[in-house]
Order: structure tokens, then C-alpha cells, then sequence
């Protein structure tokens, strides 16, 4: 089957279903804040990249660069303070548990706060670059989409079961060998499609393609499958949700990486409108502004 016809399959399959079509893509590493690595003068990172200076200190990307000296390029880094492993980024996040109960007082058990905390471990420029405001704004619009996406976090998987075979693309070399109905929905940003589960897996550095089911049973796992999708892909829009809301572009342009294709310009006003009334619910838990940019 030509590129082309597997492309219409996908977006047909796509306008039938409620879950965003997510197309493969790479994901940035995950490390360990006692693995992280050296920097290298020339490589190319994207934000949220924590590296080693050969000054011994670490350093975050707060934009993605081609390699940038961190002593040098400041607009593209920033120090990170990192005590060798012991404590997450998570333990400075700008949403309590409280606030986190009042926005989801209806979310299923599995959607843990506690879990949320240990994922932010991954990606922690994630809620944690710039000003207090664009922290908040950050972590409201990341939720505000989630909740869209889950129904509050009520639902952990896909609930169209007749769905569930379809999101397996076989063109791709490494197949769907969790079997053909195995790759549906998942976790706070309804992950789908073996090339998706295989993307995230490789960037988080757990086996996905061959354990999707880690994504429903694991919820330290779920989340972190959410946070790659935002901090790292972009989707149909321009950019990640990540960079829309720390480079001021506002949460219209979150909507876009999400689910542009089929609700942005005028296709879905009635969606745009579900996540954006979520956002500015979130904001105001946060006591913070909802900012400009609203709508896609």
C-alpha cells in the first residue's frame, strides 16, 4: 500500500473516531536526575533536555537548539538545580493535591495525584519554566486538555470498542506484536496506534509496543505517556503544547497539537469551546490569568 493510501486510511479512520490520530513520531529522552548526560557541544535538544556541563553543573533546555553552549546561549538555557537523584521536579509543582481533587471531583481512583508527581520526574521542564504565572498557565492547560480528553480523568481507556482493531498500522516494520486489537486509547491523552506506543516507549524507555496495557494498569505510566505527547509532539499543530504556553503562543495553540484536525478553524466549536471553558475553571483554582489566544 503507497504512503499516500495508508495516510487517507489513517485520517478516515481518524474522522470516525473520537481519539486524536497521533502520527509517529521520535520522543525526547527521560533520564534519571543521577543519569543525566553530558552535554555535547553540536547535538541538537529539545526543551525540557537536561544535560551535565563539563563545568559539572546542569543545565535545562528551555527551547529547543542545535547544541548551544549553556554558558553562553542563556535565552536557550537555564541552570537546573539537581541533587543527584533523590527529589522529582514534581516536589515544586504549582497545583496541590487540593486543587488537583477540586478540578477531577469525579475522576476515576487509577488518576492519581500521586501518580502525576512521579511522572513529572520525566519531563521536568514540564510546569516548571518561566514565571509562576506561565507555571500555572502551563499546568491548568495541560489538565484543561486532559480533562477534555477523559471525560474529568473518569475514563482510562477508549470506550468505542469497535475502535480497537483499527489502530494497528502493519506497514511499520516492527508490526503490533501485543496483537492486532492491542494499541486502542489510553491514559490522559488517550494514547492509540502501535507506531504511538512504540514512539513514547522508546522516549520513556519502558517496552510500550509489546506492554500497552502498562499504560491502563501503571498510573505513573499513564501520565508519563501524556506529558511525552506535550512536551515532545506537536501533532497537527506547529508546536508542542509545552512551547505554546511557555513561548506565550496561549492555549488556543495546545488545542491544535492536540486535536486541531478535526476541531480547530470552525470544525468543532463546540469541543474548542469544552476545553477552553476547562482551562479557565483551572486558571482560576490556580488564582492566576487565563492569558490571550484562547481559541484555534
Amino acid at each position: 500500500m503507497s504512503r499516500r493510501r495508508i495516510s487517507a486510511v489513517l485520517t478516515a479512520l481518524a474522522l470516525a473516531s473520537a481519539t486524536p490520530v497521533l502520527l509517529p513520531a521520535s520522543g525526547a529522552s527521560a533520564a534519571a536526575c543521577s543519569s543525566y548526560p553530558n552535554w555535547v557541544a553540536g547535538r541538537s535538544y529539545v526543551t525540557g533536555n537536561v544535560v551535565r556541563y563539563t563545568d559539572g553543573k546542569t543545565y535545562i533546555a528551555e527551547h529547543d537548539n542545535p547544541g548551544y553552549d549553556p554558558t553562553i546561549s542563556t535565552w536557550y538555557w537555564d541552570p537546573y538545580a539537581c541533587d543527584g537523584g533523590s527529589t522529582p521536579p514534581s516536589d515544586g509543582f504549582v497545583v496541590s493535591e487540593a486543587q488537583f481533587n477540586q478540578m477531577f471531583p469525579n475522576r476515576s481512583s487509577f488518576y492519581s495525584y500521586s501518580g502525576l508527581r512521579a511522572a513529572m520526574s520525566a519531563y521536568p521542564a514540564f510546569a516548571n519554566t518561566g514565571s509562576d504565572t506561565v507555571k500555572k498557565q502551563e499546568a491548568a492547560a495541560f489538565l484543561a486538555n486532559v480533562s477534555h480528553e477523559t471525560g474529568g480523568l473518569v475514563y482510562v481507556v477508549e470506550q468505542n470498542t469497535a475502535n480497537y482493531p483499527h489502530y494497528c498500522d502493519w506497514s511499520q516494520p516492527y508490526g503490533c506484536p501485543a496483537g492486532q486489537s492491542a494499541y486502542y486509547g489510553r491514559g490522559p491523552i488517550q494514547l492509540s496506534w502501535n507506531f504511538n506506543y512504540k514512539a513514547a516507549g522508546d522516549a520513556l524507555g519502558i517496552d510500550l509496543l509489546n506492554n500497552p496495557y502498562l499504560v491502563q494498569n501503571d498510573a505513573a505510566v499513564a501520565w508519563k505517556t501524556g506529558l511525552w505527547y506535550w512536551n515532545t509532539q506537536s501533532g497537527p499543530g506547529t508546536m508542542t503544547g509545552h512551547n505554546a504556553m511557555v513561548n506565550g503562543a496561549g492555549f488556543g495553540q495546545t488545542i491544535r497539537s492536540i486535536n486541531g484536525s478535526l476541531e480547530c478553524d470552525g470544525k468543532n466549536p463546540a469541543q474548542v469551546q469544552s476545553r477552553v471553558d476547562a482551562y479557565q475553571r483551572f486558571v482560576q483554582i490556580l488564582g492566576t490569568s487565563a492569558g490571550g489566544n484562547l481559541y484555534c
